[in-house]
C-alpha cells in the first residue's frame, strides 16, 4: 500500500474547474472545507491542543496551493495543531507503538494489523457520539472480519489486489488467474511484492488455499511455490513498481487497484486485471490506547469523514473511498471505473487479511527469509570472483606499466 504524490489528472481538472461546488474558502475563518456542523469544531479553539497523527506517506491531500491541505485546513477550522508523521509499513507502525516511548492520537493501520492490535489491547474503543459523520461510511465496509463489532476503527480507504500488466508485452489470454505470476513466458519481466504477507497470499490463492490459512503444510507448500517463482522475478518491489511499470521496464506485477489507476494514467499501455479469488484491503483510522487527546482525535477522524474532505483525499491519493457522501462528489467517470470501484458483487465476496496466530506469522517470516536468501551464496561468489578478476587486471596493468617505464629508461 505505497502512497505516491499523484493526481488522476483528468478528474482533477474537472474537479478544479468546478471548485466552488466542492471547497468553500472563508477569508474570515481561514479554512476552506464545507463542514456540516461548524460549532462542533470550535470546542478546543484557543486551548493550545495538539494531536499526533501517524499515517502512510502521501495518504491525505496536502497541496494547499493547487488543491487542499487537509491538515492545515483542520488546524484553521479547529485551532488544534496537527503533528503529522509517516510510516512505510504496518509492521513499522506496530513496532513503533509496541516499543513505547511515543504516543500517537490517530493512526491508520490496515485490516490485519487492526485485528492484531485489538487483540493485544493496543487500541481503544471509539466514542461514536464524537464521530457523527461515521453515518456516511457505507455499510459494506463495516462489520469487517478484523473489527466485527465496529468499535475500534473508521474506514478511510479500501481497494483490491489485482494484476497490473503492460498490454504491449502480455498476451491477455494468459490472464486466467494468479497463475500468470508463475508463467515462464514472462521470466525477468515479472515483479513481485517484497513483503511476506502479500507474497504468501498470492501463492496460497494460486494453490487454491485461503490467504488466512493457519495450516502449516499449506504454508510450506506456498513457500515452495514462491521458491519456484523466484527465478522468474525481475525484482521484489513496493513503491519501486511505479517507475518500472510506468517506464515499460516490466510486463506484469501484482498490486493495488488505486495505484494501478495512477500508473495507467501515465502509461496508456498499462491495464489492470482482477482475479475472482482476490482480497479486499481496508485502511482505517484508529486511536491507540496511549492517546493523550482522545476527544480531539475523534474530532480529527470526524473531520476526515466530512464529505468534502473524504472526496478530496480520495481524488488526491487515488484510493477508493468508503464514504457515501464523498461518492456523490466524485466525477461520474471515476465512480463508474470498474478498476477504481469494482462491482458490489465482487466486493461482497471478498475477505480482508486476518491477524494470524503468532506461530503462523513466525513460520511465514522464517520461510520468507529463506526464500529471499535463496541463491545469495552464488551471488556472493560471483561478486567476489568478479572483484578478484578486476583486481588481477589492474595489477597486471600496473606491472606492465612499470616494465614499460623501466624499458624506456634504457633509451
Amino acid at each position: 500500500m505505497k502512497k505516491t504524490l499523484s493526481l488522476i489528472l483528468a478528474v482533477i481538472f474537472c474537479l478544479l474547474s468546478s471548485i466552488t461546488s466542492f471547497a468553500y474558502y472563508s477569508e474570515a475563518e481561514g479554512y476552506s472545507t464545507e463542514v456540516e456542523d461548524y460549532d462542533y469544531y470550535q470546542k478546543f479553539q484557543g486551548q493550545g491542543v495538539e494531536i499526533d497523527v501517524y499515517n502512510w506517506g502521501e495518504y491525505v491531500a496536502n497541496d494547499s496551493v493547487n488543491f487542499l491541505d487537509v491538515n492545515e485546513d483542520f488546524e484553521a477550522l479547529t485551532g488544534i495543531k496537527v503533528n503529522y508523521t509517516l510510516f512505510s509499513s504496518n509492521e513499522e507502525l506496530y513496532t513503533k507503538l509496541k516499543s513505547g516511548g511515543t504516543n500517537y492520537d490517530v493512526i491508520v493501520p490496515s485490516d490485519y494489523m487492526i485485528g492484531k492490535m485489538i487483540g493485544e489491547g493496543m487500541l481503544q474503543k471509539l466514542n461514536f457520539d464524537n464521530i457523527p459523520n461515521y453515518r456516511y461510511i457505507d455499510e459494506k465496509y463495516k462489520n469487517a472480519n478484523f473489527d466485527p463489532t465496529n468499535e475500534y476503527s473508521v474506514p478511510m480507504y479500501w481497494g483490491v489486489v489485482g494484476i497490473i500488466y503492460n498490454s504491449a508485452m502480455v498476451d491477455e489470454e494468459d490472464l486466467t488467474g494468479w497463475d500468470i505470476l508463475w508463467n515462464e513466458k514472462y521470466a525477468d519481466n515479472m515483479l513481485m511484492f517484497s513483503n511476506s504477507r502479500d507474497a504468501f497470499a498470492l501463492a496460497l490463492l494460486d494453490l487454491g488455499y485461503s490467504f488466512n490459512t493457519t495450516d502449516a503444510m499449506e504454508i510450506e507448500e506456498a513457500a515452495g511455490h514462491l521458491r519456484a517463482q523466484k527465478p522468474l522475478v525481475q525484482a521484489y518491489v513496493m513503491d519501486e513498481i511505479y517507475d518500472k511499470m510506468e517506464g515499460g521496464e516490466a510486463a506484469v506485477a501484482p498490486y493495488y487497484n488505486g495505484d494501478a489507476v495512477l500508473m495507467m494514467d501515465v502509461n496508456e499501455d498499462l491495464d489492470f486485471y482482477v482475479p475472482e479469488n482476490t482480497s479486499i484491503f481496508i485502511d482505517s483510522m484508529c486511536i491507540p490506547t496511549g492517546a493523550q487527546h482522545k476527544e480531539a482525535a475523534e474530532m480529527y477522524i470526524n473531520y476526515m469523514c466530512e464529505s468534502t474532505v473524504a472526496a478530496a483525499n480520495s481524488y488526491y491519493v487515488g484510493y477508493s473511498t468508503p464514504h457515501t457522501g464523498a461518492m456523490e462528489l466524485l466525477d461520474e467517470e471515476l465512480v463508474e471505473n470498474e478498476i477504481a470501484y469494482p462491482e458490489d458483487e465482487l466486493i461482497a465476496s471478498l475477505d480482508a487479511f486476518l491477524t494470524l496466530p503468532q506461530d503462523t506469522s513466525a513460520l511465514t517470516d522464517k520461510l520468507w527469509t529463506d526464500i529471499m536468501a535463496q541463491g545469495s551464496d552464488s551471488i556472493i561468489f560471483q561478486t567476489v570472483f568478479l572483484a578478484a578478476v578486476a583486481i588481477i587486471y589492474f595489477v597486471i596493468k600496473l606491472v606492465n606499466a612499470h616494465i614499460k617505464k623501466k624499458r624506456m629508461s634504457y633509451y
